[in-house]
């Protein structure tokens, strides 16, 4: 039992200093670093600066973009997900009057993109930056006259991205540079369908948990915990859970030394271009790491129109206090999703109910 405990104690280390391979060319952080940072100068030339952070976050779309496809897959692929990303910011925003509809609305989401992204095998990160940004749009205070202008920032952002993307498909299809993808497994309808209703319910309790106790930005206690539930068995979430308590720690303290230096809007934009290259070229390779300048990364992104005059200290302390709860509510949450007994009893559940149904 001792020398068991000891591996493991060994293994736990060991994963949080092994960087893994990976095949993933240099060229999607690079991508990635423009369809976020190109949103951000725009707003800062016109300065609406607030305009061009919210058009940013639409920009992640490029990360869904196939690494082994054929042009029009790519584009098919990417201009599907763009439009999932502003539905999921329209519904959400138009919800975000009521706490409790906000949640209800938000696990909805969360439901519908998980099982989406499981029913057509979609790598990571499958659903998290729908569930992000519907994260985002429900905890915005409620404008009904401002609501097409920040839709329309969300879908312009996605059309820049996909032209981006299709300059540079064109380019890699006819270099021939692609990463081998692997196939995932078969599952069983019903296991997805209960992956989804789980994850669903625990995201609209993460929000509803971050309402209640008045926190001042809500969203980041459901997207922490979206981070934390990505991972693909228990012992993977927990490692999830820790490297992410760890790294933020740790991130709010290069954060805080940053907002020590006097940084100008300009400063802040170029930052964060930068922190998204390093974050896409480490995120494959160690998790942790990439939550260290992760951390930073959300932090300018949310607070860049106040970062150069809020209190670090307060910033710093709200902020990992956010996380904690969040990364909390995702181990829970993991648990039951990869709970066995949970699974069947509530697969058992379902078809009983489905049969029930058809025999009406």
């Amino acid at each position: 039992m001792a020398v068991s405990f000891k591996q493991l104690v060994k293994d736990e280390l060991r994963s949080l200093v092994e960087l893994k391979k990976s095949e993933r060319l240099w060229h999607i952080p690079v991508l990635a670093s423009l369809c976020v940072g190109i949103p951000l100068l725009i707003g800062l030339y016109f300065n609406r600066l607030d305009y061009g952070i919210l058009a940013s976050t639409g920009g992640m779309v490029i990360l869904y973009l196939p690494s082994s496809a054929s042009f029009a897959q790519r584009m098919i692929t990417l201009v599907v997900c763009s439009f999932g990303l502003a539905f999921s910011f329209g519904v959400s925003i138009a919800f975000s009057f009521n706490p409790y509809l906000s949640a209800l609305v938000l696990g909805l989401i969360a439901f519908t993109a998980h099982w989406v992204t499981r029913y057509f095998q979609m790598k990571p990160p499958g659903g998290f930056f729908f569930v992000m940004i519907a994260a985002i749009a429900s905890s915005m205070q409620f404008d009904f006259n401002t609501i097409p202008t920040r839709i329309g920032l969300i879908v312009m952002s996605g059309m820049l991205t996909c032209v981006l993307a299709f300059f540079y498909s064109l380019y890699i299809i006819r270099k021939g540079k692609f990463t081998q993808e692997t196939t995932s497994l078969a599952t069983n309808p019903y296991t997805k369908l209960v992956e989804s209703i789980i994850i669903g319910a625990v995201l609209a309790v993460a929000l509803l948990v971050s309402h209640l106790l008045k926190l001042e930005k809500p969203y980041w206690v459901p997207i922490s915990c979206a981070a934390v539930m990505q991972g693909i068995s228990l012992h993977h979430v927990w490692q999830r859970s820790i490297q992410r308590i760890l790294g933020t720690f740790i991130g709010l303290g290069v954060a805080w030394l940053l907002l020590q230096v006097e940084m100008t809007a300009l400063t802040v934009c170029l930052s964060i271009m930068l922190l998204q290259f390093i974050v896409e070229m480490l995120v494959v390779r160690h998790y942790g790491l990439a939550v260290i300048l992760i951390t930073p990364l959300t932090l300018f992104l949310a607070e860049a129109g106040t970062a150069m005059t809020a209190d670090p200290n307060q910033l710093i302390a709200t902020r990992l206090l956010d996380t904690v709860i969040g990364s909390v509510i995702g181990l829970l949450g993991g648990w039951v999703l990869h709970n066995q007994q949970v699974r069947e009893s509530t697969e058992r559940r379902i078809r009983k109910t489905r049969v029930a149904i058809l025999r009406k």
